[in-house]
């Protein structure tokens, strides 16, 4: 049997860890457009025009009103950390109902306040999206780690 040139064996074990760090990012890029996509559900509980009773029961996700809410609902970049990989899912600062006069409230605060109930009473959406986006991580990061071209 050939023996292996000095730093072959090195290399390929390192190209195939590098592999493996992009593929663990590719997955949590999956996981948090699914949480996004399930938090898009969540957060459209019927429909309503401003002013008007919410047809949203509490502690149930919100009903829709301008969808202010759902367009704002985003992740930042992924960034590694010293876990690994990390990124935020949620409402995304800049986004403003068209309804409320001067004193409009910014989607990410009104989603926190849905959701922890700050002002009232819950209307949770983001925690129940991030429950039924979890079931599925674990396929989407095998999808990540089972595409070809690993070294």
């Amino acid at each position: 049997m050939p023996e292996l040139e000095p730093g072959v064996l090195r290399a390929a074990l390192e190209r195939i860890a590098e592999a493996g760090v992009q593929r663990a990012r590719a997955g949590l890029e999956l996981l948090a457009v699914e949480v996004e996509d399930q938090a898009r559900i969540t957060a459209h509980n019927g429909e309503h025009s401003y002013g008007t009773p919410t047809p949203a029961r509490p502690g149930e996700g919100p009903a829709k009103i301008s969808g202010t809410l759902l367009d704002s609902i985003g992740h930042n970049e992924i960034a590694p950390s010293p876990e690994g990989w990390s990124t935020k899912v949620g409402p995304r600062t800049g986004y403003t109902p068209p309804y409320g006069g001067r004193r409009r409230t910014p989607a990410h605060m009104y989603g926190y306040y849905l959701e922890t109930g700050d002002h009232g009473i819950t209307y949770p959406w983001l925690k129940p999206a991030a429950d039924t986006a979890a079931k599925s991580a674990a396929l989407l990061f095998a999808k990540a780690f089972n595409e070809t071209d690993w070294a």
